[in-house]
Order: structure tokens, then C-alpha cells, then sequence
């Protein structure tokens, strides 16, 4: 399986979660009797598959088409059940193997049986072969018992082409 949007290894990062951890361990202070902490969110990952289609859009490129503009339309299955419909731009270079593309999708369904609508924001690149792939919650855009959703999804493209996605999320609690 092919694994994009986790750019560090796992060795790394537990090296600096250690670290990090240690480290507000040592400086970290008990709380004062009385103080009323407030409970952090908790990650849970959420998992599952999608179907995409993609239909190239006309351009307002009037070069040598090196900027493309597609729509995307997408059914959740797993944890995510539901749908979504987004804008991609991307830009191709001379370069074999190197590339951008944005994208903005609206996500409308039921997330680990609670529903309603977040936006994802795609920043993708290609540099000579080597992907990189960012895909964020845009924040305070969850609405109904999605609100105070934040996160990140990374999408696995197995060896027979299927798509299947992980979303790091927290729901906090809305301002």
C-alpha cells in the first residue's frame, strides 16, 4: 500500500513526541487544590473507504495547459458515511513526476454516528516521483454534531487501486 500525508517516519516522531513529552513533564506544575482542569479532546481516528470521480472542467488556461480545474464527487463508507463534492486545481510542470494540486471539498454525512457537514483542504505535490499530501479539517467549518470538528486525513491507495482514507479528528466543544 501506498501511504501519503505522513511525511515523518514513525521512529522520528516518536523520538519528538518522547521528547515532547518528557520535556512539559519536567516543566509542567501540579495544579493548585481546587483548579478545575479542562479535559483536552481526544483523538480518534476514523477509517473506511471512499469512490471518487473526477471530471476534468474546462480551463481558463490559455496556455499550454499546464493548469487544470476537475470537480470531485465522493462516497464515504466506514466510519464516514456519507458524500461530498469539491474544486480541485493543479498545476503540471515540464519535469516528469512533478506537480501541485489544491482542492476544497464540502463533506456532508455521519461521522461515527454523529451527522453533519466540514469542509477538507487538499495541498498536494509531486516532486520528481516523491508525493506529499496535506489534508486538513478547515477549521470551525463542522456544523451540527460535527461542530468543533478539527483534523487530518491521510488517504491509502492500496495495491489494487482502492481508495481508503484515516481522519485524526477531535470534536472539541463549540465556542
Amino acid at each position: 500500500m501506498k501511504r501519503h500525508s505522513r511525511g515523518v517516519s514513525t521512529a522520528v516522531a516518536v523520538s519528538l513526541l518522547a521528547a515532547g513529552t518528557l520535556a512539559r513533564a519536567q516543566t509542567a506544575s501540579p495544579p493548585s487544590p481546587g483548579t478545575v482542569q479542562k479535559k483536552e479532546p481526544m483523538t480518534t481516528r476514523a477509517t473506511g473507504t471512499f469512490d471518487v470521480k473526477v471530471t476534468p472542467q474546462p480551463s481558463d488556461d490559455k496556455g499550454d495547459g499546464a493548469v487544470g480545474r476537475m470537480t470531485l464527487d465522493k462516497q464515504f463508507h466506514g466510519d464516514l458515511e456519507g458524500t461530498s463534492k469539491g474544486e480541485m486545481l493543479t498545476a503540471m510542470t515540464a519535469v516528469k513526476g512533478s506537480a501541485g494540486y489544491v482542492a476544497i471539498e464540502r463533506v456532508t454525512g455521519t461521522l461515527r454516528g454523529r451527522k453533519g457537514t466540514f469542509a477538507l483542504q487538499h495541498t498536494g505535490l509531486m516532486t520528481r516521483g516523491t508525493p506529499s499530501l496535506t489534508i486538513t479539517v478547515v477549521p470551525d467549518s463542522g456544523t451540527d454534531q460535527l461542530e468543533g470538528l478539527s483534523g487530518k486525513m491521510a488517504i491509502v491507495i492500496g495495491a489494487d487501486g482502492k481508495h481508503s482514507y484515516e481522519l485524526d479528528y477531535t470534536l472539541a466543544d463549540a465556542p
